[in-house]
């Protein structure tokens, strides 16, 4: 079992990233965790699950986006986990 971390920069507050993002990681179906967005105009991802699970949604993160977003710059962070801290995948706000 892992966690990502992901720091995503560019046009990607206002453009629904949040729930494309959302949508995204259910349809993988075992991934949990959270969306949100910061104060300084970046979204955080927090994922934990299956490394393949959780690369699909890196790389989606990086690449795709919402239809509306521009993506600049993205910070990732991989970690192993024993238990997960999540039932689901949700929006903070």
């Amino acid at each position: 079992m892992k966690s990502v971390h992901i720091q995503i920069s560019g046009r990607v507050q206002g453009v629904f990233f949040r729930v494309y993002t959302q949508k995204f990681a259910r349809e993988l179906t075992d991934v949990t965790g959270f969306v949100r967005n910061l104060h300084d105009g970046r979204v955080e991802i927090f994922a934990e699950g299956s490394k393949e699970s959780l690369s699909k949604l890196e790389l989606w993160a990086q690449k795709e986006g919402s239809p509306s977003s521009r993506i600049t710059k993205t910070d990732i962070s991989w970690t192993d986990i024993r238990t997960r801290k999540f039932k689901e995948f949700e929006i903070k706000y």
